[in-house]
């Protein structure tokens, strides 16, 4: 009984080149569990001509978790140049995150997103691949938040009288230089 290989549904956008930048991707690529490569180099299973790609620019490694009986599959940064962002979290040279059920990848312009469907072949997977004429990803890379102002600050009521706490007087108050001596505020603490 011979067993369905896992598959991963593989969609690729260039923002500018567009399907031009993927003229020699096959619809559909059947390989064993070697890692496979992503690149412009001769040895790349999926060879994309594209400025900035590296000739190994990334790889897609099927491994077996202990106690499992299905492929996983880790995605590596192989460029030594360039970065990758793997569903906004940047890779670089070496670095590798396994894959979810749908993970959303960019590098050198190129967008991809990968869709897992499990299969039982512990001896193969197949990848087919499909063209987007528009964008798959619309913010390739993590989101740099300032935690500090997402926090509710506790502000006394309009009209109080109150002040702002004094641990936060840093923020609120006159700046201090090195030779000015840390003064109370009337009311409050020193201030740190």
């Amino acid at each position: 009984m011979e067993r369905r290989p896992t598959v991963l549904q593989v969609s690729l956008h260039h923002p500018t080149l567009g399907p031009a930048a993927f003229a020699n991707v096959p619809p559909r690529l059947q390989h064993d569990t070697s890692p496979l490569l992503v690149g412009r180099g001769q040895d790349a299973h999926l060879r994309l001509q594209l400025p900035n790609l590296s000739r190994r620019h990334l790889s897609l490694e099927p491994y077996l978790e202990k106690g499992s009986t299905l492929l996983a599959f880790c995605l590596k940064s192989l460029s030594r140049k360039s970065c990758v962002w793997v569903n906004g979290l940047r890779l670089t040279y070496l670095e590798q995150v396994p894959l979810s059920p749908v993970t959303r990848v960019c590098f050198s312009s190129v967008q991809m997103v990968v869709r897992l469907e499990e299969g039982t072949s512990l001896k193969a997977f197949v990848c087919c691949f499909h063209l987007s004429p528009s964008p798959l990803i619309y913010r390739p890379e993590a989101e740099e938040t300032d935690e500090w102002e997402s926090l509710p600050q506790e502000q006394p009521p309009p009209g109080s009288g109150e002040q702002t706490p004094a641990h936060l007087g840093f923020l609120h108050g006159p700046p201090h230089t090195r030779d000015s001596p840390l003064q109370p505020s009337p009311g409050e603490g020193t201030e740190i």
